[in-house]
């Protein structure tokens, strides 16, 4: 029997859609500036580059409804839309073709974001976890099973902030394609059962302050619903 010097950390999981089923979450690898618009926004060429990742710890989930608080060391504090693949069997330099069989379902997702800190590292070449990997920072909707919702390619991804919208986008519009981004990242490492992907977010990303209702909503997958509470 093994003995631990404190009790494990229970696993991460994410409820499935219309189930009683949790899906256990290993990691979260997320796209950057994966839409041409955002692209243009954030000061950068949009032109088809190959895509680049950043992660968050499976522990930054934070589900559906949920209240969480302004986070510390920021006064810039932005939402994010996303489409959120996630992985069901383990594949490793995957073709493009063959991609799509790896993928378990799909949701919708929040990528919060310390834009100050994540601008300051940028500025600096320094790596963005204390942007966008701090605690609560990956909120993620239930999960649907790729058997009742297929392969969304296209489709609008919107969000609001307290019924105005801010980001209203199609899926088609992603540089990179759901099955073009798990090819790549399979040549980089092994993707693995439990691996979320947030694939990036449209233009008008922008600020959120205490007592904000955030909604992110795409076609098929239902929508997401984060209050912003008081500073921490």
């Amino acid at each position: 029997m093994t003995e631990y010097t404190f009790p494990p950390h229970p696993h991460i999981t994410v409820p499935v859609a219309g189930s009683a089923q949790q899906f256990p979450v290993r990691r979260i690898f997320c796209v950057g500036r994966n839409y041409a618009e955002h692209a243009r926004e954030m000061g950068f060429d949009p032109k088809r580059e190959p895509p680049f990742f950043f992660t968050k710890p499976a522990d930054a989930v934070v589900h559906d409804g949920a209240t969480i608080p302004y986070p510390t060391l920021t006064e810039n504090f932005h939402y994010e839309a996303e489409l959120v693949v996630a992985i069901g069997k383990e594949g490793r330099n995957l073709s493009v073709e063959e991609s799509p069989s790896y993928i378990w379902g799909y949701a919708v997702g929040n990528d919060l974001t310390r834009r100050d800190i994540q601008i300051q590292a940028r500025e600096k070449g320094r790596p963005w976890d204390w942007g966008k990997a701090f605690d609560r920072s990956a909120v993620i909707g239930p999960i649907h099973p790729v058997a009742e919702v297929g392969h969304p390619a296209k489709g609008s991804i919107r969000l609001a902030v307290n019924d105005t919208v801010k980001q209203d986008a199609d899926l088609v519009e992603l540089i990179w394609s759901v099955p073009e981004i798990i090819s790549i990242l399979s040549h980089s490492m092994t993707i693995k059962p439990g691996d979320l992907i947030m694939t990036g977010t449209p233009a008008g990303v922008g600020p959120l302050v205490p007592g904000d209702v955030c909604v992110v909503s795409i076609d098929g997958l239902g929508s997401l619903t984060t209050t912003i509470g008081p500073r921490e």
